[in-house]
């Protein structure tokens, strides 16, 4: 059964309409095409205005829709022959990142990205997509070997967050964070990077620093989660909306702060309405982004890279 959010039952409740009504023609030979024409229409100018005037917070609530397409799906979508590899070589290999190579129209790349499960058996295999030190350690000995063979790097990001877990802090939660935050900015090879889901604190991070970074319509990229925020604020997480409001994580918000590169539009209702156009979009940014950034040299995507997060946020000295 369809998952259904609060704000999509009227488009929902229309749709049933109109297909009782072609059921209806079809068995009773009536012919109610004028009605059903009438109502098709004004079912996409309710889709329309529904989803173009959603809140941070609904936007939240799409970016976790259980039937989105997570990073296996869009690899699917959009890439070629990958080849999946596992481990850090240190303790064990993470199945909430996942990472290989793979190809684009005869590009090669190093592709990786938190990867959710569908249902509560591989929800727990995948730890919801909340990777552990081990998972950031196996994408930064990827993204070490893809500069070593000089292939571009893509990115995947859909996490609530890392791992907050006992084990992880033991071996070294934070840490395997910041390395890879600083040995990001400066890899030598192309990095882009897309937030497809939920794009929450060092979780994110942890995959995200890029020459590129786009974020889909319905995706947020925060420093925390909504809940995370309203119970260190409020001690609510029934405040969660109004959080969600505060932190400005939508993409158009993060496109006015400079903070992210570019939206990337999905198809109406949500990707998971149609996966296959929201997924050429991806491509088409993807294979743009990384023409725009092959005429540049190691040396100057290191330093383009350097001065993009230099200029990031405001500070006063007094």
């Amino acid at each position: 059964m369809a998952i259904v959010l609060d704000f999509e039952k009227p488009i929902i409740e229309l749709e049933d309409k109109i297909e009782e009504l072609k059921k209806f023609t079809s068995k009773e030979d009536i012919d109610l095409s004028a009605e059903i024409v009438s109502l098709t229409r004004r079912l996409e100018r309710l889709k329309k205005e529904i989803f173009e005037n959603l809140t941070s917070w609904q936007r939240v609530l799409l970016s976790r829709h259980p039937e989105r397409p997570y990073t296996l799906d869009y690899i699917g979508l959009i890439m070629d022959e990958f080849v999946e590899i596992h481990g850090d070589r240190h303790f064990s290999d993470d199945k909430a990142l996942i990472a290989g190579l793979a190809e684009m129209d005869g590009q090669k790349l190093m592709v990786m990205g938190h990867q959710k499960g569908r249902e509560t058996t591989e929800n727990l295999e995948r730890n919801f997509g909340c990777a552990h030190p081990e998972g950031y350690r196996k994408a930064m000995r990827l993204m070490r070997l893809a500069e070593k063979f000089e292939i571009p790097i893509v990115t995947f990001i859909d996490t609530p967050g890392a791992y907050p877990g006992v084990g992880a802090e033991e071996r070294g939660q934070a840490e395997a964070i910041a390395y890879n935050l600083r040995e990001m900015a400066g890899l030598k090879v192309p990095v882009v990077v897309v937030v497809i889901g939920e794009g929450g604190s060092g979780g994110a991070l942890g995959i995200g620093v890029g020459d590129k970074i786009f974020v889909l319509e319905n995706a947020y990229y925060s420093v925390i989660s909504p809940e995370g925020c309203a119970a260190i604020l409020w001690r609510e997480r029934s405040k969660a909306p109004a959080a969600a409001k505060a932190l400005r994580l939508t993409a158009p918000e993060l496109l006015e702060l400079g903070i992210i590169d570019g939206m990337i539009k999905e198809s109406l209702g949500g990707a998971h309405r149609n996966s296959a156009k929201t997924a050429a979009r991806i491509k088409s940014a993807i294979k743009k982004s990384l023409q725009e950034l092959s005429v540049l040299s190691p040396d100057e995507l290191v330093q383009q890279r350097y001065e993009k997060y230099r200029e990031m946020g405001e500070y006063r000295e007094s």
